[in-house]
């Protein structure tokens, strides 16, 4: 089989196409034959050696994918060949970009009939952090303000919607007013460009008193100024540093008004398997019925991996960016 591996970190140029041997179930795992392989940037993080746990070499990326189970291990149960399924593979495993790949048949989603696959695929890691970011860790409640920057992305297309769902007031944040605008029409009240500076003193004269929740993924001069516009009580959640720029506060600032900085990380998640199950059953069934919007950025060859890197760090794509074999 065909797969995407690393030897060494470092730009998307160490990414090689390999031929492998096709692997064989044990125990609980199921082999499934890849169908759709979501891109994010933890893969990237993974590539340069950068990701909050360590990465061993040689690596195949990829956590996200969506297929058919052809093979199953010896200890499997309620899991049939033929089934169509979605899954995130784990940190401590990845291998999905690839043709084949072993699961845990514990984990597996079992997809309904007429599902797009690709669509399935765009769906677990970042539906799955738009949904807990904003409930789990956000607490967000019917009427707070929530602020999503990068709405135009993966998990910001996403977690705006799910926010409006919620019950609350979204004001979204980007880069450029054509990602503004895909805000817009998902469903955003408010809409900032956060490039431009001064962009937090909008967000008081929106709010008030500041946004209640802020979900925030950039790093660096985001992050301080997205503290500077939250709500007393306010909860921000910091699940990701997509500037590469490290970030330092005192904690002591947050008692003035009984504010809470948190971070996110799914693979912790993975720990709590009703919890995962229930929320991306919940997430599925939001995009069988229409309720939830899952934008396609790009669909590429398994090949291409290495120039889907590039577009996904030079912060130019919108929606999701999908491999297939």
């Amino acid at each position: 089989m065909k797969a995407i591996q690393f030897k060494q970190y470092g730009s998307p140029d160490v990414l090689r196409v390999i031929n492998l041997a096709r692997p064989v179930p044990k125990k609980k795992d199921v082999l499934i034959k890849v169908e759709a392989i979501g891109v994010n940037y933890a893969d990237t993080a993974r590539r340069e050696g950068a990701y909050v746990v360590d990465t061993p070499l040689p690596f195949i990326p990829g956590s996200e994918v969506a297929g058919e189970v052809v093979e199953l291990g010896e200890e499997v149960e309620g899991i049939k060949v033929g089934m169509k399924v979605v899954t995130l593979l784990g940190s401590h495993r990845a291998t999905g970009y690839a043709e084949y790949t072993l699961a845990d048949s514990r984990g597996l989603i079992p997809l309904s009939d007429g599902v797009d696959l690709k669509q399935a695929a765009a769906l677990p890691l970042q539906g799955l952090t738009a949904y807990h970011i904003l409930k789990t860790m956000g607490r967000i409640e019917k009427g707070e303000t929530v602020v999503v920057h990068a709405a135009a992305g993966g998990v910001g297309t996403l977690a705006v919607q799910l926010a409006k769902k919620f019950g609350a007031n979204v004001i979204a944040t980007a880069s450029s007013d054509e990602k503004l605008a895909i805000a817009k029409r998902l469903g955003a009240d408010v809409l900032i460009n956060y490039t431009e500076a001064g962009w937090q003193n909008k967000v008081m004269e929106e709010t008030k008193h500041g946004a209640d929740v802020i979900l925030e993924m950039v790093g660096g001069s985001i992050f301080y100024d997205s503290l500077h516009c939250l709500a007393p009580f306010g909860r921000l959640v910091f699940y990701g540093m997509a500037s590469g720029q490290p970030v330092k506060f005192n904690p002591g600032r947050l008692m003035e008004k009984n504010q809470s900085v948190m971070g996110f990380f799914l693979p912790q998640m993975m720990a709590k398997p009703s919890l995962y199950q229930q929320s991306l059953q919940e997430l599925l069934t939001y995009m069988k019925n229409g309720e939830l919007e899952l934008l396609i950025g790009g669909t590429y060859p398994l090949e291409d991996a290495a120039h889907v890197h590039r577009l996904l760090q030079g912060r130019k794509t919108t929606g999701k960016l999908i491999l297939v074999p």
